[in-house]
């Protein structure tokens, strides 16, 4: 249980707040806290998977109102604005026109899907992250949802191991 001390030793409520940075779902946070202790990486990886692709669209939801639009890292809460103006490097490093293509293309998106764009961001540029924008408007709205959860699940296994490094 060693190589997830960082998350199993904290008391309940710092764990909460932990995986609560990671996830913005109340009920994925309960029940990964139910998960405790988590004996490898592999098992805590495989169970936050299990447990987040078992909920249902108003905790994906209140999972991804977490998040600060593409290009607006600043309005993220105070206890992920680090990590998310990090993911987000590459879209504050664009060009003037690549991100207010970026802001007119998160406008569009949630007038489309209802959402924010929800995007695992890190290590992209901004013309990668508006290029991924501008071809997920294209979808209908079942197969986005389906997109959004998957890049909401690839944030929070970085998220975790974040939060497992020293």
């Amino acid at each position: 249980m060693d190589d997830c001390r960082a998350l199993n030793d904290l008391s309940d409520d710092e764990a909460r707040a932990a995986l609560t940075r990671c996830c913005g779902s109340a009920r994925w946070v309960d029940r990964m806290l139910q998960a405790r202790p988590f004996p490898s990486r592999g098992e805590l990886f495989e169970a936050a998977s299990r447990h987040w692709n078992a909920l249902d669209v108003a905790d994906w939801d209140e999972a991804f109102s977490h998040h600060p639009r593409i290009g607006d890292p600043a309005a993220a809460s105070k206890s992920t604005a680090t990590w998310a103006a990090n993911e987000q490097a590459g879209a504050a490093r664009s060009a003037d026109d690549v991100r207010a293509a970026i802001a007119e293309g998160n406008r569009a998106y949630e007038a489309k899907f209802g959402r924010i764009y929800l995007v695992c961001a890190t290590g992209k540029t901004g013309e990668e992250l508006l290029a991924i924008l501008r071809a997920r408007l294209g979808n209908d709205a079942a197969e986005e949802l389906r997109v959004a959860v998957g890049e909401q699940e690839k944030i929070t296994r970085l998220r975790l191991e974040k939060i497992l490094s020293p």
